[in-house]
């Protein structure tokens, strides 16, 4: 409130007052003023620009992207006077397009002369990133964020000033495109220059890993990108360059071919280091004994490397004693370090072949002292194929059972090998060991007694037997000998009969007795040949001993005519 005798002014203080109403009538609507900060409150800032009224500006129009907000009470800022009092005798303001004006006139000039602009890429869009340049948007596309690689993940470069160059403006729709790699591909065009300058066959330079491929690394050397192929990164083999290399990894390269017409570099990291085959003879002799490790397994070998420098293989069969050896995996296991013995050093194709087995003495020459033939021993299945199963006979010797020698019955035998598993337990019986062909065969059915041995045992070559015909075609007739013990015997169609006008198979009849007299086995079949024809000569040699001799004149037909009349 203000007193009585303060009531009245001087002519001076009128005066004063006057001029200090009239000093910014200057103020014009839609341009740009210097105002005074005289309240922040409820994220509004009220600003004294010298009018009749204040204006008030929101607070997140003094936000930046990448800056903390720093504004306060006593500040002078720019602001752009959008309104003199209004139909509500207020003042509008606007931060924002106080930045954004004098930031295109400055933008202008930077595009116009091509000059480097300051900016902070603050969201993320489709196809880009948007960035702020000194208070307006500005669009980054990715194919202009760099040049020597493609950044998969963007988010990294929000909130930091990069150095930008404006591709084009458009002040009339508000659009800016901006561009990164404008500026590093001018940075690159001098790297470029300078290293094609110095670089020459021999030359030693570091780079960048770029890429890695399967056939191997693409090396930034700054300006100029060169190969190093996967031959080229390690004196030994390895499988992928990353398992040597990663991306962005500072490394020393040599330049080992440069094609200056077309800009094109082969590169080498191994060379950087000596050739251990040209010394591997002071370090690896045949039939040495190394340690290894197992870098790559695979069907039929097992690729090793030795005392880090040297590639070696194993052979399928060079990794077991086993005649049919397992997998390779099953036997060794990636990174396994392994003694190996040295058989032979190839130096044209930078390998050395080794054995796993050899390191141990051979099994089979001390199986002999273990097993004999005949010997009979339980066991387990290892393997079963077409033909016959294998089983474990003792650490890296497996043994075959051969289907035919599952059963003494033939029939039996299919039908036996489609039930055995593997790991099955089984008694069998050694029949042979070949060590030389480090080969042992085993048999199941020799455990028991050949049936038709027994038979011929007490039935032997010569003798006389009776039989039932089972069986009756043009070529033989079938006899069953031994019905227990399914023994059979065949008569052929030559031997039914001495008189060959008899020698017919239909004069015999299915479930007829005969007899005749075992001849001979056959081995291979084990079926007892059988013969009338040998029955008949018998006989009648029994009866001519019997009844007549050469010097009487009767003849054997009378002799045997009143023998059978009898």
């Amino acid at each position: 409130m203000v007193s009585e005798n303060n009531s009245k002014i001087s002519n001076s203080e009128y005066d004063k007052l006057i001029a200090n109403t009239f000093k910014n009538t200057s103020i014009k609507e839609k341009s740009i003023t210097l105002g005074k900060v005289i309240a922040v409150e409820n994220e509004i800032v009220t600003i004294d620009v010298g009018l009749k009224s204040e204006g008030r500006v929101p607070l997140n129009e003094f936000a930046r992207p990448g800056q903390e907000l720093d504004i306060n009470v006593g500040d002078e800022t720019e602001v752009y006077i959008e309104n003199v009092d209004n139909v509500n005798g207020e003042t509008i303001l606007s931060r924002e397009k106080a930045v954004k004006q004098k930031a295109w006139h400055t933008l202008q000039e930077s595009f116009t002369n091509n000059q480097v602009v300051t900016g902070v890429p603050f969201n993320r869009v489709k196809g880009g990133m948007s960035v702020d340049l000194d208070g307006v948007v500005a669009f980054l596309p990715g194919s202009q964020i760099d040049t020597r690689q493609i950044i998969k993940d963007t988010k990294e470069l929000l909130n930091k000033p990069i150095e930008l160059l404006i591709l084009k403006m458009d002040k009339y729709r508000g659009n800016i495109v901006v561009s990164r790699k404008a500026i590093t591909e001018n940075e690159l065009k001098e790297q470029r220059k300078e290293l094609l300058s110095s670089i020459k066959e021999g030359s030693i330079v570091e780079g960048k890993v770029k890429n890695l491929t399967d056939y191997g690394a693409f090396i930034d050397l700054g300006g100029l990108d060169g190969l190093v192929h996967v031959t080229d990164i390690s004196w030994t083999k390895i499988n992928n360059p990353g398992d040597i290399l990663e991306l962005n990894q500072k490394i020393n390269v040599k330049v080992l071919k440069f094609d200056e017409e077309l800009s094109r570099l082969s590169l080498g990291i191994k060379q950087l280091t000596d050739n251990p085959w040209d010394s591997l003879n002071d370090n690896i002799k045949i039939d040495d004994k190394v340690m290894s490790k197992v870098i790559n397994i695979n069907d039929t070998s097992v690729n090793v490397i030795i005392n880090d420098k040297y590639d070696g293989i194993i052979s399928l069969n060079e990794l077991t004693w086993l005649k049919k050896p397992p997998h390779p995996n099953k036997i060794v296991n990636q990174n396994d370090e392994i003694e190996v013995k040295v058989l032979e050093i190839d130096q044209e194709k930078k390998k050395i072949i080794c054995s796993l087995k050899q390191i141990k003495e051979n099994p089979w020459n001390k199986l002999q002292e273990t097993y004999k033939i005949n010997d009979s021993f339980e066991t387990e299945i290892v393997n079963i194929v077409d033909f016959g199963v294998f089983v474990k006979v003792q650490d890296e010797i497996d043994g075959m059972v051969h289907v035919s020698d599952l059963s003494w019955d033939e029939k039996e035998c299919e039908d036996m090998l489609k039930n055995f598993k593997k790991g099955d337990n089984l008694k069998v019986k050694i029949l042979d060991i070949n060590v030389e062909k480090e080969r042992i065969s085993l048999g199941i059915k020799h455990l028991n007694n050949d049936p038709v041995q027994d038979y011929l045992d007490k039935q032997p070559i010569k003798s006389k037997v009776t039989g039932r015909i089972t069986e009756i075609n043009e070529k033989y007739l079938k006899v069953e000998l031994d019905k227990e013990n399914n023994i059979f015997g065949y008569v052929k169609r030559q031997n039914l009969s001495k008189d060959k006008n008899e020698q017919r198979t239909d004069r015999f009849a299915l479930e007829e007795n005969i007899d005749s007299t075992i001849m001979s086995l056959d081995s291979k079949t084990r079926s007892i040949n059988l013969s009338i024809k040998e029955l008949e000569i018998q006989d009648e040699k029994e009866a001519l001993d019997k009844y007549g001799s050469s010097d009487s004149g009767a003849s054997l037909g009378d002799i045997l005519g009143s023998v059978l009349k009898k």
